[in-house]
C-alpha cells in the first residue's frame, strides 16, 4: 500500500475536520431545536408565517438566532482558539504535554477573573480580559521560575504547572467561600458555559483574536527555527528569549479572552495539537491550521456530548466539564506514551540533621502544644481584627469547649493520618513526590461522597466512610495499574495521578455549577474544614485513626523491607504482595476517614513525610513517628489561622494547608533545580 505524502495527509485531516465540523453543527443545531434545521432556514428565509404555527414559528426563529448559532460560533471559535493555543505553547516548549491547563496559565486567569468580579466590579466588563492576562502571565512566570528554562522539553515543567493549577485552585475557592455573595454567579462559569443569550459575546471576541492572524503568519518560520534547539536558533540569528517571550504573551492573550467569554474549558488545548501530530502532521504551519480545525471541531463534539446529556438527564451540563470528563483519561493515555520510565523528576531530601536527635523531638513536642494552647486558651475579642495581643488568656466556658474539642481532636488525627498516608505511598512506590492528594487518592473519596450524597439525598456529612474508602480504593488500584507500565516513575506517576484528580474533580464541578444553596455546601466541605465536626463524629474518628496508626507501626518492619527492594523484601521471607496489598488497604482507608469527616486536605501527605526525613527521621518507623507529629502540627496550627487571621469570619484549615504546601512543594522543585 502506497504511503500518503504529507501534503495528502494535510488535505485529509483538513476535509475531514470540516466535514465533522459540519455534521456535528447540524447535530448541535437539532439537539435543542423546537424545529428541524430545515424548517429553520426556511424560517430564516421565508419568515414565521412560513410556519404552519406563527407563534411557534417566531419563537423558533428568535432562538435560532439569538441562541443556537451565537453558541454554535462561539464553540468554533473558542475551540479553535485553544487548539492554536496548544499547537504554539507546545512547538515554543519542544514539549508535547504542555497545554494552558498545564503550564498553569487558566488557573492564573482564572484566579485574576475570581478577584475582580469579588473585589473590583467596576473592572469586570472592561476589564475582565487585561486581568485575565495578567493572572495567567503570573502563572506562567511562576512555572517557568521553578522548572527552568532548560527544562521546558521535560515532565518538571508540566510538575510545576500542575502544582501551581491546584496551589491557585485552593487561594480561587478560599475567596469564593468568603464571598459568597459576590462569586454564586460564577459558578457556572467556573464549569465553562458556552450557552449564549445573544451575539454579544462572539462580537466581543472576534476582534481580540486577531492576533491569531498574527501566528499563522509569522510563526511558523520562527518555530521551525526553534526546533534545531535554542543554541541552534540562535546560531540562525534568531533572537530566541524576546521571540518566546513574545508567543508567549501572545498564548496567553489567547487564552485569557477564552476564558473571560466562556470559563474554564479543559484539555482542548492539549488534545487537538497531540492528534494533528497522531496524523502524521510535521511542519509548523500545518500544525498550527490542522490544530486550529481540530480544536473546533474537538469543542463542538464535546458540546454536542454536553447538550444531549442536558436533554437526557434533565439538568444542565457544563462543555467545560464534559471536556475535562473526556480530556484527563486523554492526558494519562499521552503521559503513558511519551513518558518512560526512566523520566525522572528528581528532588533530593538532604537531612538538616544526620539522626533524629532528642531536641529536635522535644521542639517537634513543644510546637504541638503551642498549637494546642492557643487552640484551647486563647479569647479573641470581637473587633476588625484579632492578632494575639487582642485576645485574652483563659479557660474557655463549658459552651466553647463543647465546640473546640471536637475540632481540635479532628485536626491533629487528620493530620496524623495523611502523615501515615504519605509515607506508606513514598516508601511503597519509591517516589519521594507521592501523596495522597497529589497522586488522586483523596478525590476518589471526594467524587464518591459528593455523588452518594447528591444520589440519595443525604448531607454530604452524614455520607458514610464506606462509601469514601470504595471512591478512594478503585482510585488506587487503577493509579498504580497505570504507572506499572513506567516503573512508578515521579513524574510520570504525578502526572497520572493528577489527571485522574482533573477526572473526578470535573464531575464535582458539575454539582458546584448548579449554583444552588447544597452547591455552596459542597464547597464549603471542599475547603476542608473542621468546623462541622460532632462530638460524637470525633471520637469515633480520633480512635479509628489511632488503631489503624498501631497496626501501621507494627507492619514498619514489613515497610522498611519494601522500601529497600521487593526482591530483598521476598528474599527475607516477607510476603511482598499480601504485605502491599494491607498497607495499601490502610492508606485507602485513611484517606476515607479523613475525607469522610474533615474533607478533602492538600499537600500534608507530601510536606510532613518530607519535613521528618529533613529533621533527621530516616527510618521508616521513625519516618512514621515524627511524620505523624508534625502532620498534627500543621493541622492544629492551620486551624487556629483560620479561625484567627480574618476574625470572626474563618478561613477552612484545608484551603491554608493547600496554600502552605503547594508553596513549599514549589520551593522544594526550585530549590533542588538550583543544585
Amino acid at each position: 500500500m502506497k504511503k500518503q505524502s504529507p501534503i495528502g495527509r494535510v488535505f485529509g485531516l483538513t476535509y475531514g475536520s470540516l466535514g465533522a465540523i459540519v455534521l456535528l453543527s447540524l447535530l448541535s443545531l437539532n439537539i435543542e431545536s423546537p424545529l428541524p434545521v430545515w424548517q429553520q432556514l426556511w424560517l430564516q428565509f421565508g419568515g414565521a408565517q412560513a410556519s404552519a404555527d406563527p407563534a411557534q414559528g417566531s419563537f423558533a426563529s428568535v432562538y435560532w438566532q439569538q441562541a443556537q448559532l451565537p453558541r454554535l460560533a462561539i464553540t468554533l471559535l473558542i475551540g479553535g482558539l485553544l487548539g492554536v493555543t496548544g499547537s504554539l505553547m507546545q512547538q515554543l516548549t519542544q514539549n508535547n504535554l504542555t497545554s494552558p491547563l498545564t503550564l498553569g496559565t487558566s488557573s492564573g486567569a482564572w484566579l485574576a477573573l475570581v478577584v475582580i468580579n469579588i473585589w473590583f466590579t467596576d473592572w469586570v466588563a472592561d476589564y475582565s480580559a487585561m486581568a485575565a492576562m495578567v493572572g495567567a502571565l503570573f502563572a506562567f512566570s511562576l512555572v517557568v521560575m521553578i522548572a527552568g528554562l532548560r527544562n521546558m522539553t521535560g515532565l518538571p515543567l508540566i510538575v510545576s504547572g500542575m502544582v501551581v493549577n491546584i496551589l491557585f485552585g485552593a487561594i480561587a475557592t478560599a475567596l469564593i467561600t468568603l464571598n459568597s455573595q459576590f462569586a454564586q454567579n460564577i459558578f457556572m462559569w467556573g464549569a465553562g458555559d458556552l450557552a449564549q443569550d445573544g451575539w454579544d459575546t462572539v462580537l466581543w471576541l472576534l476582534p481580540r483574536a486577531v492576533p491569531v492572524l498574527a501566528i499563522f503568519f509569522f510563526a511558523p518560520r520562527i518555530l521551525t527555527l526553534l526546533r534545531l534547539g535554542h543554541q541552534g536558533a540562535e546560531a540562525r540569528g534568531l533572537a530566541v528569549l524576546p521571540i518566546f517571550s513574545l508567543f508567549i504573551i501572545l498564548a496567553t492573550w489567547l487564552v485569557s479572552i477564552s476564558i473571560t467569554a466562556v470559563g474554564m474549558i479543559s484539555f482542548i488545548g492539549l488534545l487537538a495539537p497531540n492528534m494533528v501530530r497522531a496524523f502524521g502532521i510535521r511542519t509548523a504551519r500545518n500544525e498550527l491550521f490542522a490544530s486550529f480545525l481540530l480544536g473546533s471541531a474537538l469543542l463542538l463534539l464535546t458540546d454536542s456530548l454536553s447538550m444531549l446529556l442536558s436533554v437526557w438527564l434533565n439538568t444542565v451540563i457544563p462543555s467545560g466539564v464534559t471536556a475535562a470528563a473526556i480530556g484527563a483519561p486523554a492526558l494519562i493515555w499521552f503521559s503513558r506514551k511519551k513518558t518512560q520510565a526512566q523520566d525522572q523528576l528528581s528532588v533530593s531530601l538532604t537531612p538538616l540533621t544526620p539522626k533524629l536527635s532528642v531536641y529536635t523531638l522535644s521542639l517537634i513536642i513543644l510546637v504541638l502544644i503551642a498549637g494546642l494552647a492557643v487552640s484551647i486558651f486563647m479569647q479573641l475579642n470581637q473587633s476588625d481584627s484579632a492578632w494575639l495581643w487582642e485576645g485574652s488568656w483563659q479557660w474557655p466556658l463549658p459552651y466553647q469547649w463543647s465546640l473546640r474539642w471536637p475540632r481540635l481532636l479532628a485536626a491533629i488525627f487528620s493530620g496524623i493520618a495523611l502523615a501515615l498516608a504519605g509515607t506508606i505511598l513514598q516508601r511503597m512506590i519509591y517516589n519521594p513526590l507521592a501523596s495522597p492528594d497529589i497522586l488522586g487518592v483523596s478525590s476518589g473519596a471526594t467524587f464518591a461522597l459528593v455523588f452518594f450524597s447528591l444520589l440519595v439525598g443525604s448531607t454530604i456529612q452524614t455520607s458514610q466512610w464506606g462509601i469514601a474508602l470504595l471512591g478512594s480504593g478503585m482510585v488506587l488500584m487503577l493509579l498504580l495499574a497505570l504507572g506499572k507500565r513506567q516503573k512508578f516513575a515521579p513524574a510520570s506517576l504525578i502526572l497520572i495521578g493528577i489527571s485522574l484528580t482533573a477526572s473526578l474533580e470535573a464531575f464535582v464541578q458539575f454539582f458546584l455549577a448548579k449554583g444552588t444553596l447544597s452547591s455552596y455546601k459542597i464547597l464549603l466541605w471542599l475547603s476542608g474544614s473542621t468546623y462541622r465536626v460532632s462530638e460524637q463524629h470525633a471520637l469515633l474518628f480520633s480512635l479509628a485513626i489511632g488503631l489503624i496508626a498501631g497496626v501501621v507501626l507494627l507492619l514498619a518492619r514489613g515497610l522498611t523491607l519494601i522500601s529497600i527492594g521487593r526482591s530483598f523484601a521476598q528474599a527475607r521471607g516477607l510476603a511482598t504482595e499480601r504485605a502491599s496489598m494491607i498497607l495499601l488497604i490502610l492508606v485507602a482507608l485513611l484517606c476515607a476517614l479523613v475525607t469522610s469527616t474533615v474533607g478533602p486536605l492538600a499537600f500534608i501527605g507530601l510536606v510532613a513525610p518530607h519535613m521528618a526525613v529533613l529533621l533527621g527521621a530516616q527510618q521508616v518507623k521513625a519516618q512514621l513517628i515524627i511524620g505523624s507529629l508534625i502532620g498534627a502540627c500543621l493541622m492544629v496550627w492551620a486551624d487556629w489561622l483560620g479561625q484567627t487571621l480574618i476574625f470572626p469570619r474563618q478561613i477552612a484549615a484545608g484551603t491554608l494547608v493547600a496554600i502552605l504546601g503547594g508553596g513549599y512543594f514549589l520551593g522544594l522543585m526550585l530549590l533542588n533545580r538550583r543544585r
